[in-house]
């Protein structure tokens, strides 16, 4: 694909860190997005190096899209502002336009966050519709029994729905799971732990989907390498973009 190979407005708006691609169709949508002075459409097709696009009468401007990985620690929320005070993962990380966590991970857990201004990557790696598997350790006050952890994998009712784990596994520390789910809903593996009588001490994602947290220092971030985009894209299917393919 050329730097100035045409692509549909509302992925050119995605990849500019505007909104996600779904969202991005809402503002065409809703006549707030124009091409060259005139309104654009669903299907309007735009020449990044001519073609002038403004949303709200706000000029949009070419950004690098940039991902980046985070040790998040505990007592840090994961939002771009907190109007309660509280420290957020954006003041551990370089100041990137339209850069914003990836899905959640609890103000008291830690461990691997994604952050991106690429708004259809962060679409789909949270969005539960495209199964991105995040993996964790989990630290318990107690001893699990077979049939707690059996339950985690049958599935639990919560009060926002049923939620289950892909796999569960005992780590050599007697406390400790690793376990896998597809989803990231608030504070969703603490509610199944309780729902199943077990209460969570400690709570430590370790990847969401193949990117790994690795020996990152805690409070550290590092730019995800071209190979890990790469992988992250391939396993939300952002290689179809290049088909002209649309969500």
């Amino acid at each position: 694909m050329t730097v100035d190979a045409p692509e549909r407005l509302n992925r050119y708006l995605a990849r500019r860190g505007v909104a996600s691609r779904r969202a991005a169709d809402e503002l065409i949508a809703a006549g707030r997005v124009t091409v060259n002075g005139a309104t654009g459409h669903l299907g309007t097709q735009v020449s990044p190096a001519r073609d002038r696009v403004r949303v709200d009468d706000v000029a949009v401007e070419p950004v690098a899209l940039t991902t980046l990985m985070l040790n998040k620690p505990p007592g840090v929320v994961t939002t771009r502002r907190d109007p309660g005070g509280r420290p957020t993962v954006m003041a551990l990380v370089p100041e990137v336009a339209g850069l914003v966590p990836v899905g959640r991970l609890d103000a008291d857990s830690r461990g691997l966050l994604l952050m991106t201004n690429d708004g259809d990557l962060a679409h789909r790696v949270a969005h539960p519709r495209y199964g991105v598997r995040k993996r964790y350790r989990v630290r318990l006050a107690a001893s699990p029994s077979g049939s707690q952890l059996r339950r985690l994998v049958d599935g639990v009712e919560l009060e926002d729905g049923p939620a289950r784990a892909l796999s569960v596994r005992r780590e050599t520390a007697p406390l400790e799971l690793e376990l896998a789910i597809a989803e990231g809903r608030k504070r969703e593996i603490r509610r199944m732990m309780a729902a199943v009588g077990l209460d969570v001490t400690d709570l430590v994602r370790l990847a969401v989907g193949p990117i790994s947290l690795g020996h990152l220092a805690q409070g550290a971030s590092r730019p995800l390498r071209d190979d890990e985009v790469r992988r992250l894209r391939e396993a939300v299917g952002l290689e179809e973009r290049l088909e002209e393919r649309d969500d």
